[in-house]
């Protein structure tokens, strides 16, 4: 399910929200997920999940293409962890 999806679905289930309204909504969302994580806050949702930024360490990698070996720079990347309710949601 993509996010254009995801406005649909809500906009059929919750018909008094105007569709607009709704994509508005989901934009503003990611737009502040995705801030706080640059930022490296962590970002709780109680009963979904929390996203926080860990960080991968400096070393030397190698192109596939040549073999030759180069230096990748630390670089941080998102993380999810999914909550005991939405694990046991998904297991069941």
């Amino acid at each position: 399910m993509n996010k254009s999806d995801f406005a649909i679905l809500l906009s059929k289930k919750h018909e008094f929200f105007d569709k607009d309204d709704i994509e508005t909504s989901i934009k503003l969302i990611i737009e502040y997920l995705s801030s706080s994580l640059s930022k490296r806050e962590r970002i709780e949702i109680r009963g979904f999940g929390s996203f926080s930024v860990r960080s991968r360490k400096k070393r030397i990698g190698r192109n596939p293409k040549t073999g030759k070996s180069i230096s990748v720079s630390t670089k941080y990347h998102p993380y999810f962890r999914a909550s005991k309710s939405l694990r046991n949601a998904i297991n069941n």
